[in-house]
C-alpha cells in the first residue's frame, strides 16, 4: 500500500510540473501565432484524446515519464502554403526564444505560486543554536561553543535551521576560509570566527554540512512519547502503542527521546525490558531491536517514530507575510533556490561535489511519498523544488533540451543567420548522449541507494 501511495504522489507531481512546462510552451506559441498541432501528457500510445476548435489535440499518453507540445514545423513535414506563416520555423528568432523560454518560465512562476501559497499564512523555523561542538572539527578550530546561536556564515544571515544548511551547502568542496557570526543567549554581543576549510566534504555521498563542521544543533528536550508504531516491527509485537510513554529501559530512566533512541541503537538483537506510561498506569514490555547494517555500521531499530511536541516559543522564529509581501518572499526563495541548483551543477562537473548525490525517479518518487505524508505543505513545498529543478534543468545550454535550443537561437541573432542543420544535428546527437548517460548514472546511484 505505502508503494502504491509514493507511486500515485510521484505521478500528481510529475504530471503537474510537465503540463506546467508544456502549458508555458503552448501558450506563448498561440500568442505568437504558431499552430499547435498535439499537447501530450506522456509517451507512448495514447489513451486518451480531445480536439478544440483551433485542431489542436490533447492527449494523454501511456508513458507519463514527461510531454510535449508538437508545432507546425516544415522540419518535420510538408505544410500547406496557405499556413506557412503559421509554422514554427517561419517564426522570427525572438518569437522562437520566446516560445522555449516559456516552458523553464512558466515552471518558475509555477514555484513563485507555491511559495506565496505557503508563506501566506506565516512560517515557523527553529532557530539554529549549538547543542555539541566535536572536538578537533572545523567548528572548534573556529571557537564555536554550546548555547551559541549562528548568525550568519561568511555574511549570509542564518536565521533557521534551513538558511544555515542552505548557506553551508554552498561551500561543499571547497577550500578557503570559512567565517561565522555568533551570540549568546539574552546576550546581543556578537562575535565574528573563522575557520579554514580544505576539499571541504568533497566527494562524500549524501554529505551533511552541520555534521561535517562538527556540530550538533540543539534540540529542546522532547518526552519520549510513541507517536507512530509500525506494522509488524519488534515494537507492535512486544505491546508498543502510540500515546505510550517510555518511563525506563533495563531499569535506567529514560529522560527523553533521544537517550531512547541511543539506547536501542546500541543494542541490535538484545532484549530491552522497558515500562512504559499508558493511561495513567504503567506496562512492563519486553522488545527486542531488529538488526540493521547500514554504511558499514550495525546499530538496532524497533520501528517507533516521535511523537510531534511543539518547539519553546523562544526557539522558534515565526514569519508573518501580507499579500504581496508573501509574493515578494516566494519570488526571492525561486531566485535563491535557482542559485543554488545553477551553483551545484557547476560543482558537479568541476568534482567538488560527488556523481553519487545525483538523484533519479525512484529517490524523486520516494521523497514525493515522504513528503506527502508529511502533510499538503511539506507536499507542495517539494513539488514548487522540483518545478525550479526542470527549469534550471532544461535551461542548461544542452542540445535537446529548452537551453540548447536557446544557445543556437542566441547564435543566429549575433551571426544574423541560422546555425546549420549539420551543426545542430552533431549538437544534438552529443546532447542526447550526455542527457541519456545523465539519467543511466541518476538511475544507477538509485539502485544502489535501494
Amino acid at each position: 500500500m505505502a508503494l502504491i501511495q509514493t507511486i500515485l504522489w510521484f505521478l500528481v507531481a510529475l504530471i503537474v510540473l510537465v503540463a506546467v512546462h508544456e502549458f508555458g510552451h503552448f501558450y506563448v506559441a498561440r500568442r505568437c501565432g504558431v499552430k499547435v498541432l498535439r499537447f501530450s501528457i506522456g509517451f507512448g500510445k495514447v489513451i486518451w484524446r480531445r480536439y478544440d476548435r483551433h485542431g489542436t489535440e490533447y492527449a494523454l499518453a501511456s508513458i507519463p515519464m514527461g510531454g510535449y507540445v508538437k508545432m507546425l514545423d516544415e522540419r518535420e513535414g510538408e505544410v500547406p502554403e496557405e499556413e506557412l506563416e503559421r509554422a514554427f520555423n517561419r517564426q522570427n528568432v525572438w518569437k522562437r526564444i520566446a516560445i522555449v523560454a516559456a516552458g523553464p518560465l512558466a515552471n518558475f512562476i509555477l514555484a513563485v505560486l507555491l511559495f506565496w501559497l505557503l508563506m501566506i499564512p506565516g512560517t515557523q523555523e527553529p532557530i539554529p543554536v549549538i547543542g555539541e561542538v566535536a572536538p578537533g572539527s572545523v567548528a572548534a578550530s573556529a571557537g564555536l561553543e554550546p548555547g551559541q546561536e549562528i548568525l550568519s556564515v561568511d555574511g549570509q544571515p542564518t536565521p533557521t535551521w534551513q538558511a544555515l544548511h542552505q548557506q553551508l551547502l554552498r561551500r561543499l568542496g571547497e577550500s578557503g576560509t570559512i567565517s561565522f557570526r555568533v551570540k549568546y543567549p539574552d546576550s546581543e554581543l556578537q562575535y565574528v570566527s573563522q575557520a579554514s576549510l580544505e576539499n571541504w566534504l568533497r566527494g562524500v555521498d549524501e554529505p551533511d554540512p552541520v555534521a561535517g563542521l562538527g556540530l550538533t544543533l540543539d534540540r529542546p528536550n522532547t518526552r519520549p512519547i510513541i507517536g507512530e508504531v509500525v506494522a509488524d516491527s519488534p515494537a507492535a509485537q512486544a505491546g508498543l502503542q502510540v500515546g505510550d510513554r517510555v518511563l525506563s529501559a533495563d531499569g535506567q530512566p529514560v529522560p527523553d527521546w533521544m537517550h531512547w533512541v541511543n539506547y536501542v541503537r546500541e543494542r541490535p538483537g538484545e532484549e530491552i525490558q522497558v515500562i512504559v506510561e499508558r493511561e495513567g498506569g504503567q506496562e512492563s514490555l519486553v522488545v527486542t531491536p531488529d538488526t540493521v547494517n547500514q554504511d558499514g555500521e550495525r546499530f538496532g531499530r524497533v520501528g517507533v517514530a516521535l511523537q510531534w511536541q511543539p518547539w519553546p516559543e523562544e526557539r522558534i522564529r515565526e514569519y508573518r507575510y501580507g499579500p504581496v509581501e508573501s509574493f515578494v518572499a516566494g519570488v526571492d526563495r525561486t531566485w535563491e533556490t535557482a542559485g543554488f541548483v545553477l551553483l551545484s551543477v557547476k560543482k558537479l562537473v568541476v568534482g567538488e561535489i560527488s556523481t553519487k548525490n545525483l538523484s533519479g525517479p525512484i529517490t524523486i518518487a520516494k521523497v514525493a511519498g515522504d513528503s506527502a505524508e508529511g502533510g499538503w505543505k511539506s507536499f507542495v513545498g517539494f513539488v514548487a523544488l522540483l518545478s525550479i529543478f526542470l527549469g534550471v534543468f532544461n535551461l542548461l545550454p544542452i542540445p535537446v533540451l529548452d537551453g540548447g535550443h536557446l544557445l543556437y537561437y542566441f547564435i543566429e541573432v549575433i551571426k544574423g543567420s541560422p546555425v546549420s542543420e549539420r551543426v545542430q544535428q552533431v549538437g544534438y546527437q552529443m546532447g542526447l548522449v550526455m542527457v541519456v548517460g545523465l539519467m543511466v548514472l541518476a538511475f544507477y546511484n538509485d539502485i544502489m541507494r535501494l
